[in-house]
């Protein structure tokens, strides 16, 4: 009677992992769906008028050096995910990553929650590639810790070169940014210490994490620096058309508005930037030019990228589940071969 209730309890937890598995390999969807309602929402408050005017104000070279910034700027947030995985010593095809990288991305950067939404893109494809759920779990902290790094680096870099003005004038803006600023360095320092000198594993529920050695630990601020780097030169190349503004006193605005959207969670930093620009861009004139320069922005790092994985990502879908309707018409025809076969013989 006992083995028979232990039996039960077993399939009914198996069956309940399954169930959770499913939910969270088709919440990836979810957010992919959240993500484009959102962008909507970014976007619908801008009349298609003034989005047309913006685009087409700005010189075609300038358009070009954004999208390429864009796309470089994927490629680098694609890299996470290679880190990742050379994290957790586990090797998959080139375009693999990439694609991962690449959707779950698009997706987090619209959706926001990142760990919650890319995390669950991930979850689905990964899954399909073999990769254990714990492994995923690693490859998502890993992560993190890859774009906090960067910040702290980047926080660093912008603090030294970038204008004092550019943050305010008053006493207290001045002490924020200076233990803003000194923070992120003993951030960054303690990390490539414990890189360094730290080598146990830190159990979290089963999941066993370590520190990644100090090769992998500047990799990760190289490939998260380069990341924020090309992102803000999307919104520079659109925004110098408009204004003359020197890259010093805008790369600051931009690492401090990017970070706080990211930790805001609001999905595509909507309204950090505006508030972070109008206190460093003053004028109505120059507002009116930022927000021409803001929407050509919000298209090409958020709106192209979005439609591109949106393209690959039911495309995929669909090959898989063409190449799965094959696969069983393919057993039918060997069942029904092996059943006139042994029909004949008899």
């Amino acid at each position: 009677m006992a083995q028979l209730n232990n039996k039960k309890l077993v399939k009914t937890s198996n069956r309940t992992k399954k169930i959770l598995k499913k939910i969270v390999s088709w919440s990836g969807l979810f957010f992919f769906a959240l993500a484009v309602y959102m962008l909507y929402r970014q976007l619908s408050k801008y009349n298609i008028e003034d989005i047309k005017n913006a685009l087409l104000s700005i010189p075609h070279k300038n358009l070009i050096y954004a999208v390429s910034s864009s796309f470089i700027g994927y490629l680098a947030l694609s890299s996470y995910d290679f880190l990742a995985l050379k994290y957790i010593k586990h090797k998959l095809s080139f375009w693999k990553w990439v694609f991962a990288g690449f959707i779950g991305f698009s997706v987090s950067n619209n959706a926001g929650h990142a760990i919650v939404s890319g995390g669950a893109i991930r979850y689905r494809l990964y899954t399909r590639w073999r990769v254990k759920t714990g492994e995923i779990v690693k490859m998502i902290t890993f992560s993190g810790f890859t774009y906090l790094v960067a910040c702290f680096f980047l926080i660093i870099i912008g603090y030294s070169i970038t204008p004092d003005h550019a943050f305010g004038d008053g006493v207290a803006s001045k002490i924020t940014t200076t233990i803003v600023a000194l923070g992120s360095l003993i951030g960054l320092v303690i990390y490539l210490t414990a890189s360094v000198l730290y080598r146990k594993s830190v159990e979290i529920k089963g999941i066993k994490l370590k520190m990644p050695n100090i090769k992998m630990a500047l990799a990760q601020v190289f490939i998260g620096s380069i990341d924020i780097l090309m992102a803000s030169l999307v919104l520079y190349f659109t925004l110098i058309h408009f204004i003359d503004i020197p890259f010093n006193t805008f790369i600051g605005a931009y690492i401090i508005a990017q970070i706080l959207g990211v930790y805001s969670q609001v999905p595509g930093g909507l309204g950090v930037f505006e508030l972070v620009f109008s206190n460093i861009i003053p004028g109505e004139q120059n507002q009116a030019m930022l927000f021409g320069a803001l929407i050509a922005y919000r298209i090409i790092y958020y709106l192209l990228p979005l439609i591109v994985s949106a393209i690959a990502l039911v495309s995929y879908e669909g090959y898989l589940k063409y190449r799965q309707n094959k696969i069983k018409k393919q057993r039918k025809l060997i069942k029904i071969k092996d059943f006139i076969t042994h029909r004949t013989k008899k």
